[in-house]
């Protein structure tokens, strides 16, 4: 099962690599304005994938809190967690 860490670490280090694309294709050479838009599109897409990890955890953990204070053990008959899905519409 992959971290927290191990999963940011791989978005942070795609954003960073587009932003250097970004920052490399501004100060050498022609500007294309369609690679411009491109890489910061997908700038856009990893960010917003950043965040939606994040709100993932953060919807878990306050679901696990919320059984904790509620009483609840949070386990399925199968001996599993139940966890809430969620997925983005793009």
């Amino acid at each position: 099962m992959a971290s927290l860490k191990e999963t940011t670490g791989a978005i942070t280090e795609k954003l960073e690599g587009l932003v250097s694309e970004l920052k490399s294709e501004l100060e050498n050479g022609e500007i294309d304005f369609e690679r411009l838009t491109s890489v910061a599109d997908q700038i856009s897409e990893a960010a917003d994938g950043l965040a939606e990890t994040f709100n993932n955890v953060n919807e878990t953990l306050m679901q696990r809190l919320d059984q904790l204070k509620s009483g609840g053990s949070g386990r399925s008959s199968n001996g599993s967690s139940s966890q809430k899905k969620t997925s983005k519409a793009s």
